[in-house]
């Protein structure tokens, strides 16, 4: 039996590691750059659900604990896969009178506490073990709000995290319906946020600045551009993956192109990078048709042929080599579906602005497209001695390679 001594000896020694622990987690925030981060929180400001995707132990519950503190929101954490399916839909409750009154399903304590409190942030952790009756009883919760009676007020934010099923605990592919309800993000973890987090300084997480007077014309951006997209393929309007492990994953649908329109419009109005969207929007429809609809956002932006046809001495054309191109592209057909001689000379005159201004073997493509459309009673305008060499010198350059190629074919 120990002593009183004894006693004290070892509570003074269990206050001392509490001290300890208390130095361990004290650490400290910082304003740095984080791709994925401001994808999270853009996502989350957006009231839409998102899933994080990573390995085990790549710092998901972490960050979203630190989420929750940065933005001040109560953390109410829930392991989808040790719950029962009535959990999430309600637990019959037998009243007085249940041929009158029904029996209504009453929710469980977390919910209660997220309605009372007003607000918070829901984190569904290890979706990925959750069986298939679970994951039905998710959907409501995930896309409705709603547990049993009760409704989630709409200051709560639902995020999930989920291992690949290759490293998942028994793991389940996550269904077609519950994965079409989020916004998929894959989380890896930066070799330098690491070492300067567990020195004691982490990332801060901070909601998107969003520019009031923008709002109505980011509305209309958004809109113009998913609805662009799926006027011109129409089969991206919902395609769902023909493998179970796609299904699992982010899809086009209805559903998953209104997520993306109100990920385009929140991004707009913040100002958000490149990186950032495409992030998002390849997590909402997939790879190939988020690709696709940040490749006709691009056009979107590009200047009208017609504009630049009238007066291409003041063109302004994009610094990016891609874009650059496809207006050149654009002015040529313009100019093929209209041949006219003043149109033609003023095309030249672009492809020699463009010379001057960016890359020459930019317009290789395009002046030899813009040469064969000539009639035999058109002039040949001076511009094109400025271009003659831009064209040769590439032409002898692909040739070259094309001998090297085919030099070192010989030799295998």
């Amino acid at each position: 039996m120990l002593m009183s001594t004894d006693i004290s000896a070892e509570a003074t020694q269990l206050a001392v590691a509490a001290e300890l622990l208390a130095l361990l987690g004290d650490t400290t925030t910082e304003p740095r750059p984080d791709t994925q981060l401001e994808a999270l929180t853009l996502a989350v400001a957006a009231d839409l659900p998102v899933l994080l995707w990573g390995e085990p132990g790549i710092g998901k519950t972490a960050a979203l604990t630190q989420l929750a503190a940065s933005l001040d929101l109560p953390l109410t954490t829930v392991i989808a896969s040790v719950h029962e399916p009535s959990d999430f839909s309600g637990l019959p409750v037998v009243g007085d009178d249940p041929a009158v009154q029904g029996v209504p399903m009453a929710p469980p304590d977390w919910a209660v506490r997220l309605v009372r409190a007003g607000r918070g942030l829901l984190f569904l952790d290890e979706l990925s073990t959750a069986p298939p009756a679970v994951q039905a009883a998710l959907l409501r919760l995930v896309l409705e709000r709603r547990i049993g009676a009760l409704r989630l007020p709409p200051g709560v934010r639902i995020v999930a995290a989920a291992n690949p099923r290759s490293s998942a605990a028994d793991g389940w592919e996550l269904s077609p319906p519950l994965a079409n309800r989020f916004v998929h993000l894959q989380w890896t973890h930066d070799h330098e946020v690491v070492v300067r987090g567990l020195g004691g300084t982490w990332p801060r997480a901070a909601l998107p600045r969003l520019d009031p007077r923008r709002l109505s014309a980011a509305v209309a951006f958004a809109r113009r551009a998913v609805c662009g997209l799926l006027s011109a393929r129409p089969t991206l309007v919902h395609r769902l993956p023909t493998t179970e492990g796609r299904r699992g994953g982010p899809w086009p649908s209805p559903r998953s192109w209104e997520m993306t329109l109100r990920l385009i419009a929140f991004a707009t109005a913040a100002g958000t990078s490149r990186d950032v969207l495409s992030m998002l929007v390849r997590g909402a429809v997939g790879d190939g048709p988020g690709l696709e609809l940040l490749a006709s956002m691009d056009r979107m932006d590009l200047p009208d042929p017609e504009v630049l046809l009238a007066d291409p001495a003041a063109a302004v054309l994009p610094e990016r080599g891609d874009l650059r191109q496809a207006v050149l592209d654009g002015v040529v057909e313009a100019v093929r579906r209209r041949p006219e001689k003043s149109r033609w000379d003023a095309a030249w005159t672009l492809l020699v602005r463009a010379l001057d201004t960016g890359a020459p073997d930019l317009v290789v493509v395009p002046a030899s497209t813009l040469a064969a459309l000539r009639r035999e009673d058109w002039d040949v305008p001076a511009s094109i001695e400025r271009l003659a060499g831009a064209v040769s010198l590439s032409r002898r350059a692909d040739e070259a390679a094309a001998r090297v190629a085919a030099a070192a074919g010989a030799g295998r």
